[in-house]
Parts: structure tokens; sequence; C-alpha cells
């Protein structure tokens, strides 16, 4: 089972499907990009008063996760 199996849930009512944190409506999108724009955990917790650190770490995992298992297709165009 993966870490984040509790605390990730994906539903089509809820976000249009987003990965989103159980329970909530903060996407896993929202948490990577703040912290890809320079957002600490702590500016998250404090900003988020529903989401805890475990909730942060599980949004990280999954995105890696998903970029790892991601599959590029390059096609020569000819030109």
């Amino acid at each position: 089972m993966k870490i984040y199996h509790d605390r990730i849930d994906i539903n089509p009512d809820i976000m249009l499907g987003k990965p989103v944190i159980k329970g909530t409506r903060i996407p896993v999108e929202l948490i990577v990009r703040k912290m890809g724009e320079g957002a600490s955990a702590e500016d998250l917790l404090n900003g988020y008063p529903n989401l805890k650190k475990e909730d942060i770490q599980a949004a990280l995992i999954y995105a890696a996760d998903n970029l790892a298992n991601e599959l590029a297709i390059y096609l020569d165009t000819g030109t």
C-alpha cells in the first residue's frame, strides 16, 4: 500500500476528480505548486488549518510517484 493511500482522495464529485487531501478540497497540485514557489510546509499549515504535515508529505510522494511512472513518447516530426 502506498504511504499516501489514506490521505489522498480522487473523486469525480470533488474538484472535478483532481487528487485532493481527503476530507478537504485542497488539491495535491496546489500543495506542490506552492512549495515550488517557495512556500514552506509551515506556511501551508498556517494558511490551511485543516492540513497536517503528513498531508503535505503524502502530496509530495503522490506527485513524485506519478512523475516516476510518467511515459514520454517522442515523435519525429520530420522537420
